[in-house]
């Protein structure tokens, strides 16, 4: 049974997100404050996050900017664009304005656990063609292999486990660091490049899509 940790101050509401997720069959946790989120989080592994943005202690960007490998989707009043979009680079894979309806809420919820945890689970990770073997870090398109570079691996890994996020480039150098120390701001651009003529070369299709003066994100063919 998947749990979903509810992160919101508005009792109210909290309670409604509470009886609508535990209808559905999940499991739930509560957080009143960006604090106690993260006390959570520390010791606690969810399988979703939804998080609210007006929170007292900690703000929620504050809380988003702290989640690591956990899918977020915020809930928010506010519907300003730029701020949504400064929200889905943050880390956040989705953004739900309130008030929200009930079936939208859970239809995203179960697209979101399935593109993500499921995938990570088998070791695999699936994006359309694209499936990445963790593992082997080998890339099979149309059933044909594709060698990658370590830099290649591990951008494109990145990708598929964000694949409705917008990543910018300075998450990319932040969050490969570990794993391409090599990799600096000027060789990224050269990287990705590369990485996106191998795919286009078998599969003719170009699966990471650059947003313009923000970052890049899996474009689903």
């Amino acid at each position: 049974m998947k749990m979903i940790l509810i992160v919101e101050d508005d009792l109210e509401i909290g309670n409604v997100l509470q009886e609508i997720l535990i209808a559905e069959g999940y499991r739930i946790a509560r957080a009143f404050s960006g604090t106690e989120a993260l006390l959570f989080l520390s010791n606690h592994s969810p399988d979703l996050v939804l998080l609210d943005l007006m929170l007292p202690g900690l703000c929620g960007e504050e809380v988003l900017r702290a989640i690591q490998d956990i899918p977020v989707i915020v809930l928010s009043a506010k519907v300003d664009l730029d701020h949504k979009v400064d929200l889905l680079s943050g880390g956040a894979v989705d953004y739900i304005t309130k008030p929200f309806y009930p079936r939208e809420l859970l239809a995203r919820i179960a697209i979101h656990l399935r593109t993500f945890r499921s995938s990570l689970n088998q070791g695999i990770l699936v994006f359309d063609e694209l499936e990445l073997n963790m593992d082997t870090r080998l890339l099979n398109v149309q059933g044909k292999e594709i060698k990658l570079t370590r830099t290649e691996f591990a951008i494109l890994k990145l990708l598929m486990i964000n694949p409705n996020q917008v990543i910018t480039k300075s998450q990319l150098l932040d969050r490969i660091s570990d794993d391409t120390p090599d990799c600096t701001e000027g060789s990224l651009k050269m990287h990705i490049s590369n990485l996106r003529k191998k795919l286009r070369e078998v599969s003719e299709k170009d699966s990471i899509e650059a947003i313009w003066g923000i970052g890049f994100k899996m474009k689903s063919q």
